[in-house]
């Protein structure tokens, strides 16, 4: 009874130990970061926290390596011998920031076998570490290789990886070699950083996603996602900070030499998924032409509240008026979108499209009409008023935004995160076709439709009942 008795206690003593484990504990309070759980249970394979100082980005990648190192991941697929890299800028960031986060979280029952680049194994968080060996829950041995981009590219090549964990931002040979890692295996790449270099390769292949990758997603973490931060320090830092530097180590957003058009658009909240667009809220299409440019064209609706959403693009360059009057057409088919009363589809268009050329004895805006699309080309084209009519559906003084474009408007939504002040306070006149016609619609002052309200039987034959007395009358 007594070797029971003990048993018992070992048990229970083994127990306490391992739930008062910080990997256990990690977002498991009343205190939770939703930024973290949203980043966890992303199923992409090219994921990025662009985040401030303290905000919790480095915490959720040494979490994720962890989980996904032991097997023990609460929304992925999991894997046996996982062979993998953690990648920071140089060997003492490594020991002091990423390296010490995992070792954090790590069980030491967990730990096989540790090699140091430099420092002894019974001190593990004061030297190097080259690559630690764990336990893996499904029987197997998991790797987890420390690697710093001091070392060069070559020191990338070579391996089969399960997954890369940047921890900042690398350079781009580096990242592109251990893309090719992952290869084989399937397996996926995820960083955390805090943009501090400007408008890089990170800017345009993951912000932008210029290359249009189904596997892209990134999000911003900054300073009030952290549910463990103290309020009264938070606000005591930000008064000794530019707005520039604020920008970056609160917010995590990039910066140029500069500014954007529109810092208030933020893509966690002006971007939403499709949904269906009751028919009383469709409105109009807007067009700015191209031919050896890209013709933009997208569906704008409007609810009762008065709130703009961007339901549907056409996008595409190369082509002559026909081509695209049938594409917008065939999309107007597939969204059921009404048309005037001669049975066309109407649009606001660019007033250039009034202009004929030497090549052909009608203008583009006669082209349009001609097959089956009526454009109104008396459209507002004043830039500055019509930024700043956009700025204010972005964030109107009651900070509610009226404006939203649905994720699938790929092409907006990258021009809108790239477009650029200028010189002489006018924007680059660079990838900008969406943002015209963004700005023709929003000028055109849309009105909300008044909402359709059922009469009552009532009120119908009081109706009734008043036409009745008129025709006496």
């Amino acid at each position: 009874m007594d070797d029971i008795s003990q048993k018992i206690k070992l048990i229970e003593a083994e127990l306490k130990r391992r739930s008062q484990l910080k990997l256990n504990l990690y977002n498991s309070g009343e205190k939770v970061h939703l930024k973290q759980l949203e980043f966890h249970k992303c199923q992409k394979r090219n994921r990025w926290v662009f985040g401030g100082n303290r905000s919790g980005k480095t915490e959720c990648g040494a979490v994720e390596t962890v989980w996904l190192a032991r097997g023990i991941h609460p929304y992925r697929q999991n894997r046996k011998d996982v062979s993998c890299w953690v990648v920071s800028l140089s060997n003492q960031v490594q020991r002091d920031v990423a390296q010490q986060k995992i070792l954090s979280y790590l069980d030491p029952t967990w730990i096989v076998e540790v090699a140091m680049n430099s420092g002894k194994k019974t001190g593990l968080e004061y030297g190097v570490i080259d690559y630690i060996v764990i336990k893996n829950v499904f029987g197997g041995l998991s790797k987890i290789g420390f690697k710093s981009c001091e070392a060069g590219r070559e020191k990338f090549q070579g391996t089969s990886l399960d997954f890369v964990w940047f921890d900042e931002e690398p350079p781009k040979d580096i990242y592109d070699e251990c893309k090719m890692r992952v290869l084989d295996r399937k397996g996926e790449i995820f960083g955390t950083m805090t943009p501090l270099k400007g408008l890089t390769f990170i800017y345009e292949e993951i912000y932008l996603n210029k290359y249009d990758s189904d596997e892209v997603w990134c999000e911003f973490m900054e300073w009030a996602d952290n549910p463990y931060l103290d309020e009264g320090e938070t606000e005591l830092m930000q008064r000794t900070m530019s707005e520039e530097t604020l920008n970056s180590r609160r917010y995590g957003k990039f910066n140029s030499a500069v500014g954007l058009v529109y810092p208030e658009f933020d893509p966690s909240v002006h971007v939403i998924e499709p949904f269906d667009v009751p028919y009383e809220w469709q409105d109009t299409m807007s067009i700015d032409p191209g031919l050896n440019n890209p013709l933009s064209c997208h569906w704008y609706a409007v609810d009762y509240d008065g709130n703009v959403f961007v339901v549907a693009e056409h996008y595409a360059k190369g082509m002559d008026v026909f081509w695209h009057a049938d594409k917008i057409k065939e999309k107007c088919r597939l969204l059921n979108w009404h048309t005037d009363s001669t049975g066309n589809y109407q649009a606001l268009i660019d007033s250039a499209a009034n202009q004929r050329t030497l090549a052909s004895s009608k203008s583009v805006a006669e082209l349009f009409c001609e097959n089956g699309i009526s454009v109104n080309t008396k459209v507002n084209k004043d830039v500055f008023s019509g930024i700043n009519r956009v700025k204010g559906y972005l964030m109107p003084l009651d900070k509610k935004p009226r404006l939203f474009i649905f994720s699938n408007c790929t092409n907006m939504i990258r021009e809108i995160k790239s477009y650029w002040w200028g010189e002489n306070d006018m924007p680059k006149k660079i990838d900008d076709h969406s943002m015209d016609e963004l700005r023709y619609y929003i000028s055109s002052r849309p009105d909300a439709p008044k909402r359709k309200t059922e009469k009552t039987v009532i009120q119908k034959d009081k109706e009734k009942l008043m036409r009745k007395l008129r025709s006496v009358r």
